[in-house]
This record gives structure tokens, sequence and C-alpha cells, in this order.
């Protein structure tokens, strides 16, 4: 079982920016795909960004030029870089792992991590 942990949100001003953390503690399998989720009060679970372990990412277009993933395979860490923060960027943050080398289709997520931008 792999248990993501994440840290970095809270409460900032448009236009300032947060970073997001997601580490897998323990977890000695490479995960292939790590990624961000958001979720806003009355709508539904979206895709932020996402990163392979080969390096591609895929971003929203509502983020595109402003969010960065980033990922340290050696670490099963995933970093999310949120800069020109917007209030309609608030909701809660989630993070997604995807497959691992024994286990590819398997799925992973978060706690959830708060991010609030006041405006």
């Amino acid at each position: 079982q792999v248990r993501l942990v994440e840290s970095g949100g809270g409460l900032v001003q448009a236009g300032g920016s947060l970073r997001l953390s997601c580490a897998a503690p323990g977890t000695l399998v490479r995960l292939n795909a790590m990624g961000w989720y958001r979720q806003a009060p009355g709508k539904q679970r979206e895709l932020v960004a996402v990163t392979t372990s080969g390096g591609s990412t895929n971003y929203a277009d509502s983020v595109k030029g402003r969010f960065t993933i980033s990922r340290d395979n050696g670490k099963n860490t995933v970093y999310l870089q949120m800069n020109s923060l917007k209030p309609e960027d608030t909701a809660v943050y989630y993070c997604n792992a995807r497959g691992t080398s024994v286990a590819p289709g398997s799925e992973y997520w978060g706690q959830g991590t708060q991010v609030t931008v006041s405006s």
C-alpha cells in the first residue's frame, strides 16, 4: 500500500505563490505517474497537473504558465509550484499517484491540503 503525504497548503493573497509537496514515505517502487487534482466547493475534482517518471507533463489550461509540476524520482516526491494565484484557484488539492512496476493498475490519493486565495 502506498501512502501519500501532502504539505504546503495555506492562505495567500491573489498574485502570491505557494509550493505543494507530496511524498510517498516508505515506498520502494517507483510510481509511474504523480500529479495533483483539486476540488472546489460544489465542483467536481479536476486535474491540475501530472508528470510521469519519464518526465512528461500535462497541465490544465487554467493553470498553464502559472503552475509548474516537478518530481524527484529517487524520493517518489512530487511538487507543485503555484505562482500568480487567483481566487478561483481556491480548492482542496489532492496528490495522486498511479501505477508501479508491481501494480501497474494501482491508484493512490493523499488526504488533501487546503489552498485558499483571497482577493
